[in-house]
């Protein structure tokens, strides 16, 4: 199976940057895509960024789209997201998750964004 580790999470005032960091370990080797998700309070957990293993191949939600960034580093197993002109309906907690395994979700990290 796969472990998960989200980091770099925090307040930030809205126009602000930040950067989210996804450590995997264990079967990281089958992991395909990578995917950030965000589940703010009292809504669905939903889709953020994800990036293809084989190519670099992104997809980003439009809400996010030309504001996030998402990257990997396949030697430390790691994948990031950078948030740039944060707002505050970006508040949530940020989960990484590869698509390979399912029932694969780490603790998430809080992003607060405040007006």
């Amino acid at each position: 199976q796969v472990q998960l580790m989200e980091s770099g999470g925090g307040s930030v005032q809205a126009g602000g940057s930040q950067r989210l960091s996804c450590a995997a370990s264990g079967r990281t080797f089958s992991i395909q895509t990578m995917a950030w998700f965000r589940q703010a309070p009292g809504k669905e957990r939903e889709f953020v960024a994800a990036i293809r293993r084989r190519d670099d191949n992104k997809g980003y939600a439009d809400s996010v789209k030309g504001r996030f960034t998402i990257s990997r580093d396949s030697a430390k197993n790691t994948v990031d997201l950078q948030m740039n002109n944060l707002r505050p309906e970006d508040t949530a907690v940020y989960y990484c998750h590869p698509i390979t395994y399912p029932a694969a979700w780490g603790q998430g990290t809080q992003v607060t964004v405040s007006s």
